[in-house]
């Protein structure tokens, strides 16, 4: 009696350029076939003829394929056989990525925006809880901003948000991701970070703010930061009990005359 085919599902694979004339076909980690039906598949090269339209130098990035593979139930040369149809869908994925990244994007700074901040916040605090990897957040906003607007107009408040977003990336670390939360406040993840080592990099952006913005200043109006700084504590119940803790030390650094740093 035949064995009955085992059906995996579908399933993203990636051309790669292995060789002169071959390329390689590599499964992602989602939703791939067990171990032995990937290795099948891993070790399957193809030439420039199997691939339409694929030149004899082999593709240049990247291509894309949605794949179905089924085991067969019968062997070829003692040895086990798959069968899979896969579809470029290059164009497709390629879109999805373009889509995704504007999901997550402010678009008037190019920062991540409340969503993707909340969706990293919460894998940051799964982190703390279960490794004890400390990780810090910062929050400030703009002191004076409303007066630039009203008195210079709101296409240099605009500016000035854009500057600050330009400041973020200049000075801030890879591994920290800096947010706009709307208006003119922001919010930075800086994970694996303590809170002495997320205090010394918010006076350092502190003092970028300072260099940076007084060139938007109106008569004696100065645009200046407020920030709040805390940590992931072992007794905050989810993400937000930090970002509460961080706007609350927010607050007092504008109650105590703005232009500061207090962290919590």
């Amino acid at each position: 009696m035949g064995r009955t085919p085992v059906r995996a599902p579908p399933a993203i694979v990636r051309c790669r350029r292995r060789s002169a004339g071959t390329t390689a076909f590599f499964l992602s980690p989602d939703q791939a076939p067990p171990p032995r039906r990937l290795h099948l598949v891993e070790e399957y090269e193809l030439s420039n003829r199997d691939v339409k339209g694929l030149t004899d130098e082999g593709p240049t990035e990247p291509i894309w394929f949605e794949g179905r593979i089924q085991a067969l139930d019968f062997r070829v040369d003692d040895e086990e056989v798959v069968l899979w149809v896969a579809s470029n869908i290059s164009e497709r994925h390629q879109l999805e990525v373009r889509l995704r990244e504007l999901s997550d994007t402010d678009q008037l700074t190019g920062l991540f925006n409340r969503r993707k901040l909340e969706r990293d916040l919460k894998l940051h605090y799964e982190s703390a809880m279960r490794y004890a990897l400390p990780t810090s957040i910062l929050m400030f906003d703009l002191d004076n901003l409303k007066t630039i607007n009203d008195t210079r107009g709101h296409h240099v408040g605009d500016e000035i948000i854009r500057a600050v977003a330009d400041i973020c990336r200049s000075t801030l670390r890879k591994t920290d991701s800096a947010c706009r939360l709307g208006g003119d406040e922001f919010v930075v993840a800086m994970p694996k970070t303590d809170l002495e080592q997320a205090m010394r990099l918010a006076r350092r952006l502190h003092e970028c703010f300072r260099q940076e913005l007084g060139q938007y200043s109106a008569e004696s109006v100065v645009v200046t930061a407020s920030m709040g700084v805390t940590a992931i504590a072992a007794e905050d119940r989810s993400y937000e009990d930090t970002l509460k803790r961080a706007d609350r030390a927010l607050y007092d650094a504008k109650n105590l005359g703005k232009d500061r740093i207090v962290s919590a």
